[in-house]
């Protein structure tokens, strides 16, 4: 682990964003909730927030803070592409970029554990940090 014990306690949020893309007809599946496995939204939203809570034991140098906010939310590019964006904040010495890419990660992969009676040819892509603000670096945005 990177020795973070002289950085200051700042606050630090973090946003990612995860594409998934899915076959015709799915979408219907998720909006008349007609899923065997129930609502695909709401699993995937607690798997990520569960997730992002977790980063710490899961990418094995980083570190595990004390988040004080996530989020995961859905929304619809179009009826083929489905946009997952997930926010975290928390005060530490340390950001929170990981803990939304693993959200973002892990709600992905819901989805399609979810949905992947109706399309296994789902694909997830596009998993990267729209932005972060905070720390020695303060505010960075994703290039378009």
């Amino acid at each position: 682990m990177v020795d973070v014990s002289g950085k200051g306690v700042t606050v630090r949020t973090a946003r990612a964003q995860a594409r998934v893309r899915v076959g015709p007809g799915v979408r219907r599946a998720i909006d008349e909730a007609t899923l065997g496995k129930g609502d695909a939204f709401a699993t995937a939203q607690i798997a990520g927030i569960m997730a992002a809570k977790q980063t710490g034991a899961l990418i094995p140098l980083a570190h595990p803070l004390p988040l004080a906010h996530v989020d995961v939310r859905f929304a619809w590019q179009d009826d083929e592409t489905l946009v997952v964006e997930a926010s975290a904040r928390t005060s530490a010495q340390t950001g929170v970029e990981m803990e939304a890419m693993v959200a973002v990660s892990i709600a992905a992969l819901t989805l399609y554990d979810m949905l992947k009676a109706i399309d296994k040819g789902i694909v997830i892509e596009h998993v990267r940090l729209l932005e972060k603000t905070g720390g020695k670096s303060g505010h960075w945005i994703a290039p378009a």
